[in-house]
């Protein structure tokens, strides 16, 4: 082949191929009623889209396409349809919906209702509700294990964590754990979960085959009060690596080494932060920051915040697709 022609033939292999999407974020607005939509290339809100009263928690379908949310003051959860970003419909969630996990069949739904102390399980692609599990008070974080086997719930005031057989939806043991437990996230194998508890100022490592507490995080941070130490989002990376939990008043996330479970640094991030969420390869973490209302994005290899990107009143939940 003439050295002439690879130019002309690299052109049209590069015309052909599919093409590069920038990864984007989407962050529910307390006070807003909305979610802010950050394109990750240029570290900027490109739109903003509509969602009924008090958005929280978000989740979305595994193929990306779909976008759960719970409107906690209109008690439901919406179904945005990603492409279009409109709400194509409404789920039936028991009252105040706030946080929520997907099972693994991309179907079951396990919603915390926080003034019913109950766990509403509902079929995302018939919108029935499959059962409610009567769980702790003011139940919360909600997680589902890798393999689907369980669904936890986190209840503030009971103080525990609730372990709910996703074959039976039914609730068959609980965990005692600090005060005020806000969130709750599975490792990627599914042999730990961890579980942040705002007023006692800790995270519980929880063994899930004995559902026994492995291990008591506590933080320090240095010219910060202990009373404004408050754990909420809590995020693992895949390969096992670090932890890293927001601490919300203390106003930073802290770096935890997963496996010995030593607390390695505390990032000072914005006012308030709350929740969580990794750019598809993991270079990135995103903090919202309800106070500042702003996202803190922070450099996973180097462990630094890079910047700050300025969202609605009161950002709450993050989760950002490919």
């Amino acid at each position: 082949m003439p050295r002439s022609a690879l130019p002309c033939l690299l052109g049209i292999a590069l015309s052909l191929a599919p093409p590069a999407f920038a990864a984007t974020a989407y962050v529910s607005n307390e006070k807003d009623n909305n979610l802010s939509v950050i394109d990750l290339d240029s570290m900027t809100v490109t739109r903003t889209l509509d969602t009924g009263k008090r958005p929280r928690g978000l989740a979305l379908s595994h193929d990306n396409k779909l976008l759960y949310i719970c409107a906690s003051d209109s008690d439901t959860v919406q179904v945005m349809d990603l492409a279009s970003g409109k709400i194509i419909r409404q789920l039936p969630s028991g009252a105040d919906p706030e946080q929520f996990a997907l099972h693994p069949n991309d179907r079951w739904l396990y919603i915390s209702n926080e003034n019913d102390s109950l766990v509403t399980v509902v079929d995302t692609q018939t919108a029935k509700v499959l059962g409610q599990v009567n769980v702790g008070v003011e139940p919360e974080g909600m997680a589902v294990s890798p393999d689907g086997k369980w669904a936890v719930n986190t209840s503030e005031t009971t103080n525990m964590l609730h372990w709910i057989d996703t074959a039976t939806q039914t609730l068959v043991d609980s965990t005692l754990v600090d005060q005020r437990p806000r969130h709750v996230e599975f490792n990627k194998d599914g042999s730990q979960v961890w579980a942040s508890a705002e007023i006692g100022g800790t995270v519980s490592v929880v063994d899930v085959a004995s559902r026994k507490i492995l291990k008591t995080l506590r933080f320090a941070i240095k010219g910060v009060h202990p009373d404004k130490i408050q754990p909420v989002g809590v995020k693992l990376t895949s390969d096992g690596k670090y932890a890293f939990v927001a601490l919300g008043p203390a106003n930073h996330v802290a770096v935890v080494d997963a496996k010995t479970f030593e607390v390695l640094d505390y990032l000072l991030v914005g006012r308030r932060v709350w929740h969580l969420a990794f750019n598809p390869d993991e270079s990135l973490l995103l903090a919202t920051n309800g106070i500042s209302g702003d996202v803190s994005v922070i450099d996973v290899p180097s462990l630094k915040v890079t910047r700050s990107i300025k969202v609605g009143r009161y950002p709450w939940g993050v989760v950002v697709t490919p």
